[in-house]
């Protein structure tokens, strides 16, 4: 497998090894070891999740509580998808910033999020299939939302009518506003987490 730096630190696009033959084709999408020694992340799954959307689905954004902070590596095995993965780590060097990926059943390609990163997506099709490798285990209370039609991100979806979403997603509040009610983590505690996991 390939795997790419995205604008986004700590982000990274995995591109998986397809053997085709007569009857279709293998493919390896992730392995531990080369995903670290790519990335410098140790990642384990913990959970396994999927979600399926109807076309003009948004999910997101969403992020994880540090502790106990949750990297994804986020797969679309059938339909498409616009993926988004948002640095709103306090203190970073690139805060705001965010990376867009399609993420579709033919290429097979992946998206790996570490800990602390915000990421969400909208679905190109009907019928769209997102899976979710997580590195820890759903904590109650810990999960949390940002607005992803907030002016300030100004994230390109794309979008050509209003979006399906959750009431959650449809009421969360803005980059800003969840930085004041002290949802976002920081760089610097990103950095240890990383630290401690990789040991």
């Amino acid at each position: 497998m390939e795997v790419h730096a995205l604008a986004v630190p700590d982000a990274y696009r995995v591109v998986p090894s397809r053997v085709p033959d007569a009857r279709g084709c293998f493919a390896e999408s992730f392995r531990y070891t080369e995903l670290r020694e790519a990335t410098g992340h140790a990642f384990t799954p913990r959970q396994a999740n999927w979600s399926v959307s109807r076309r003009g689905t948004l999910r997101g954004i969403h992020g994880v509580l540090i502790p106990p902070g949750q990297a994804k590596f986020v797969t679309c095995p059938r339909g498409a998808v616009l993926d988004i993965v948002v640095d709103i780590r306090l203190g970073s060097p690139t805060f705001g910033a965010y990376s867009a990926n399609r993420l579709d059943a033919e290429s097979g390609d992946a998206v790996f999020v570490a800990e602390g990163l915000g990421h969400g997506f909208v679905a190109l099709t009907d019928d769209a299939c997102v899976t979710y490798l997580c590195s820890t285990e759903y904590v109650p209370g810990t999960p949390f939302e940002i607005d992803p039609l907030d002016p300030q991100l100004a994230l390109p979806w794309g979008l050509s009518e209003p979006p399906l979403m959750s009431t959650k997603d449809a009421g969360a509040p803005t980059l800003e506003q969840a930085a004041d009610r002290g949802l976002l983590p920081t760089y610097a505690e990103c950095r240890r987490l990383y630290g401690a996991v990789h040991a």
